[in-house]
């Protein structure tokens, strides 16, 4: 049963007041489920570190490792960091307090280092991980903590394209023999629905700026139109940006749904296509579908690097969709 940010930090507050706080916590949840506030919040109750500094690097006895590599990855030396603070000696009555965000982007070898803090723990040590995607995690580090699943903070709607995106990813999934021909036509309507997006974005801005210009065109001089048009071309980049992340969202949905299935764990992000998921499942080891994420998780990396967003998206879709 997964906690509410209030009901979840009670728990953990009640623990720490009778003395019984484990060791490591797996705080994990959906975006904007409050896993890194929930993290802060906790520091603060066993070290008096300020919430607000947690992330910041400036509290006291609190340590983070998070992606910063540019495989945006929590590399090895992150963790040996990580590990040498953690042998500091505390002050008297506080813990020291490690948190690894999006802990699921451990490298391997990252997380086999990370695995022997946890087996064994440096006195006086808090470890927390924070995750969206826990099934990601090696089962060996998973056991070693106390879950603390948090409900969505909303139920958020899912947008048009992203309920068409999974109508083709459920359609995909019922192919008996998926090849390249199909992977490129999963990858060809992918970039359709990006395409709608910009389209849509760029005509409400389009009249947007007619009905200024038709309102101010007699009233300022065409400097000021003209740092409006630059003003609603960057406002559409920025959008569309935007809309094409929570698609690619929706895709980290669908692979985590298969491995979840997989696992055998009841949760799904995408109940709609739980058949399909759970049936694709069936054709894949949990290497073979950690690796299509990772691949995913490659083209996110390369669109916010600029790759050409074309290209890019079709060689990963024949990667992870191809076979």
């Amino acid at each position: 049963m997964a906690f509410s940010h209030t009901a979840a930090l009670q728990y953990l507050r009640r623990a720490h007041e009778q003395k019984r706080l484990a060791h490591a916590y797996l705080i994990c949840g959906q975006p904007g489920s409050g896993k890194r506030s929930l993290a802060a919040e906790l520091a603060q109750l066993v070290n008096g570190s300020r919430p607000a500094d947690v992330f910041s690097g400036t509290a006291r006895e609190t340590f983070v490792a998070e992606p910063e590599s540019k495989s945006r990855r929590i590399v090895i030396e992150q963790v040996r960091a990580l590990e040498h603070a953690l042998q500091m000696r505390a002050s008297d009555g506080r813990r020291k307090v490690a948190i690894l965000a999006d802990a699921d982007r451990l490298q391997p070898q990252a997380a086999n280092a990370f695995l022997k803090t946890l087996e064994e723990p440096p006195k006086d040590s808090l470890l927390l991980l924070l995750t969206a995607m826990p099934e990601m995690l090696p089962e060996t580090i998973i056991s070693r903590c106390i879950a603390i699943p948090l409900q969505p903070a909303e139920e958020q709607k899912a947008t048009a394209e992203q309920t068409e995106l999974v109508r083709l990813l459920r359609e995909s999934a019922r192919v008996a023999s998926p090849n390249v021909r199909d992977a490129y036509a999963l990858a060809q309507g992918f970039q359709r629905l990006l395409g709608a997006i910009r389209d849509q974005i760029k005509m409400e801005h389009a009249e947007a700026l007619k009905r200024e210009q038709a309102r101010y065109q007699n009233a300022t001089d065409g400097t000021w139109l003209d740092e409006r048009a630059e003003y609603y071309k960057a406002l559409s980049e920025s959008l569309s940006i935007q809309r094409r992340a929570a698609l690619l969202e929706t895709l980290f949905q669908w692979w985590s749904d298969v491995l979840r299935a997989n696992r055998g764990l009841p949760m799904r992000d995408l109940a709609a296509a739980r058949k399909e998921t759970a049936e694709l499942a069936s054709h894949f080891t949990p290497a073979q579908i950690l690796r299509r994420v990772r691949r995913l998780e490659d083209l996110r990396d390369h669109l916010g690097r600029n790759i050409q967003e074309a290209l890019a998206i079709e060689v990963a879709f024949l990667e992870i969709f191809g076979s």
